[in-house]
């Protein structure tokens, strides 16, 4: 994470342990670390900005889409960009990064 300017930039997040995680868990576990790392710098999901979603398989993309949308602040989504890619291991499925007002 790097704080400059009024902004938070998250690296990119993965799930703790996700093994044997589906998508909707990876996800939801995902967002929790950035909620909590968000609080802890002083901001908030309702500050996000930006979002970059990895799915390892783009064919995930509605089982991680419902949860993301229950997340959000409602009306108040960030923009966000969501692309197929290899990830760092074989069971990690989701990895968001984030970009958020202080």
């Amino acid at each position: 994470m790097v704080k400059h300017a009024g902004l938070i930039y998250l690296a990119g997040q993965v799930a703790t342990s996700p093994h044997g995680q589906s998508v909707a868990e990876q996800t939801r576990d995902i967002l929790a670390k950035v909620e909590q790392l968000l609080a802890a710098n002083g901001s908030a999901k309702s500050k996000v900005l930006s979002a970059v979603i990895w799915l390892a398989d783009m064919g995930d993309y509605d089982e991680m889409n419902e949860v993301w949308d229950d997340w959000t602040s409602p009306g108040q989504a960030p923009a966000r960009a969501c692309v197929g890619a290899q990830l760092a291991g074989p069971d990690y499925a989701v990895e968001i990064m984030i970009t958020a007002a202080i």
